[in-house]
């Protein structure tokens, strides 16, 4: 099977971040595999091992993703992709990254195509469906099992709560969601392999793009962290004086009521 999947280099949101003028200050911030992406990856690599064939991992970004995707790559990917954009795209959004990623995949014939359900920093979920839409072919989110016999492939999907089972036809791209596996970590052969694998990096002109191509379709005006959280309040008194006290406080504090 001709496998890629799609992976995103994000902040490790267990760590410290800093907001500084409205962005992420990268400075001295800890970078991951998207977590997400994770699933992707592994759920890859065990369908490859099943069924045969050869993954691919793919990265918009710029040179700094190298060290993520050669973190895939001693996982068990064969080969990485980076479409580097840092020198020709100043701003991006979801729409640039699926733009660039469609088009590198449009003559791979690709056979399946992983990505994770949502990225960590942006949450946006969008990259994944729209990629497959633009290459016209069907996409299953938020999956929990993937089973593929032939040209066919059985999925359970989240759905809220409960689960969705779909049988759909190859070429497919699925998102996936937390409970699809458990991610293998780097072995000491793998990471030492990894370094062998073979790593391409393309920029926009090797697709015959151009910065309009993929311009951003969205603006983020500023990005700040959540409000801290204040001490809760003990309810002093009888239960009716707590109810009382409750009441007061849900209308005049919190303004629920």
């Amino acid at each position: 099977m001709n496998i890629f999947v799609l992976m995103k280099r994000t902040f490790d949101t267990e760590e410290k971040i800093v907001i500084q003028n409205g962005k992420v200050n990268e400075e001295g911030a800890e970078f991951i595999i998207n977590p997400y992406d994770e699933y992707a990856i592994e759920e890859a690599i065990q369908v490859r091992d099943k069924l045969g064939g050869e993954i691919t991992v793919v990265t918009v970004g710029n040179e700094d993703a190298e060290k993520e995707l050669r973190t895939a790559l001693a996982m068990g990917c064969d080969k990485a992709v980076l479409i580097n954009i840092e020198d020709d795209v100043e701003e991006s959004d979801q729409y640039t990254t699926a733009k660039i990623i469609a088009e590198y995949l449009k003559d791979k014939n690709a056979d399946l195509i992983l990505a994770g359900n949502v990225a960590i920093d942006g949450g946006s979920g969008q990259v994944g469906p729209r990629v497959a839409e633009m290459l016209g072919i069907s996409y299953v989110t938020t999956i929990t099992k993937l089973d593929i016999d032939g040209g066919k492939a059985t999925i359970v999907r989240d759905v809220e709560g409960d689960e969705e089972v779909i049988e759909v036809s190859l070429p497919l791209l699925v998102t996936a969601q937390q409970g699809l596996n458990e991610p293998r970590y780097p072995s000491l052969p793998g990471i030492m392999k990894a370094k062998k694998k073979p790593l391409d990096e393309l920029e926009l002109d090797d697709l015959d793009l151009e910065e309009e191509d993929v311009a951003a379709k969205t603006k983020t005006v500023e990005i700040f962290l959540p409000p801290k959280k204040e001490a809760g309040k003990i309810l002093q008194g009888d239960i009716a004086d707590q109810v009382k006290e409750l009441v007061t406080l849900l209308r005049t504090e919190a303004k629920v009521i």
